[in-house]
């Protein structure tokens, strides 16, 4: 038993000097043992000194175990068991159960017998006394709350939480940029945003459509005609989701994120009535605003 809390204590340590170590060395995204296989070497002799100073102590107390006498052992026994008897835990249970011990359960114990069966006139535990007390509190406070004042039942609650939900989650997608999808995606204005997305499509889109938009594989970008429908939830959900089977533009879902789709749909849009150096024949039908 002894060993095996010497065991226990070396393992424990070392995991605390462990996870010091990497808590307190900043070693980027890999583990400090990793990048520092110094760390492993240290935590190792750290832990092979935990050991010599266990069995060390374990040696020391065999040997004080061989030499101490039969009153000293019986002296040392006494005071393990006093300190049992007395340890807090064992307290604690006196106060919150006020067992009587089974040497005084003969004052206690009733007259009534049942089959050799007798009953002991304990007292409530304190415990079950004080949560009983508490129960009539709440249920005075309850009462006065919700039926003397007039507090919000469990529906209005639930409908105050969901309303403050709606709340948070609309400011949450005011950052969370990357939750738009073709139905919640809005025209973006922004110079920051069109430079974006005018980077995205001179990386991804030019090989079909030219730089300025005028068209070659893929449609002009500058009239007012659609394929698959214009407007900015049209373009978008072409842009992600591709064009028409088998022979149109291909899914970028899986290359852009929805910010960078919206972006770059959006400086699509931006485009439109600009004049390219050779723009292709118009493709698709006129589509207006009030279509989308």
């Amino acid at each position: 038993m002894k060993s095996f809390a010497s065991y226990l204590r070396v393992i424990a340590i070392s995991a605390l000097v462990f996870i010091a170590a990497e808590y307190l060395i900043d070693s980027g995204d890999k583990p400090a043992f990793i990048e520092y296989p110094m760390v492993s070497v240290f935590i190792l002799l750290f832990a092979i000194i935990l050991i010599g100073i266990e069995i060390m102590v374990g040696s020391m107390n065999s040997l004080a175990d061989a030499i101490m006498t039969d009153e000293q052992r019986k002296a040392q026994e006494a005071k393990k068991i006093a300190a049992k008897e007395n340890a807090w835990y064992k307290k604690w249970s006196k106060k919150l159960t006020k067992a009587q011990p089974i040497e005084a359960e003969g004052e206690i114990i009733l007259d009534h017998n049942y089959d050799g069966i007798r009953e002991l006139d304990n007292s409530l535990p304190p415990w079950w006394v004080y949560g009983f007390y508490i129960t009539i509190i709440f249920s005075v406070i309850y009462l006065a709350k919700y039926h003397v004042f007039g507090g919000d039942n469990q529906t209005e609650e639930y409908e105050q939480a969901m309303a403050q939900a709606k709340i948070e989650i609309e400011e949450y997608k005011k950052t969370a940029k990357d939750l738009i999808d073709a139905s919640t995606v809005e025209l973006l204005t922004d110079a920051g945003d069109l430079n974006a997305g005018k980077s995205i499509f001179q990386t991804n889109c030019v090989a079909c459509h030219m730089a300025d938009g005028g068209g070659g594989i893929g449609p002009n970008l500058t009239d007012t005609y659609w394929i698959l429908g214009g407007g900015i939830k049209n373009v978008f959900r072409t842009i992600s989701e591709g064009g028409r089977d088998g022979k149109g533009m291909v899914a970028w879902k899986q290359t852009l994120k929805p910010s960078e789709v919206a972006q770059v749909a959006s400086y699509v849009l931006s485009m439109e009535g600009t004049t390219p150096a050779n723009p292709k024949d118009p493709e698709g039908e006129i589509w207006t605003p009030e279509e989308e």
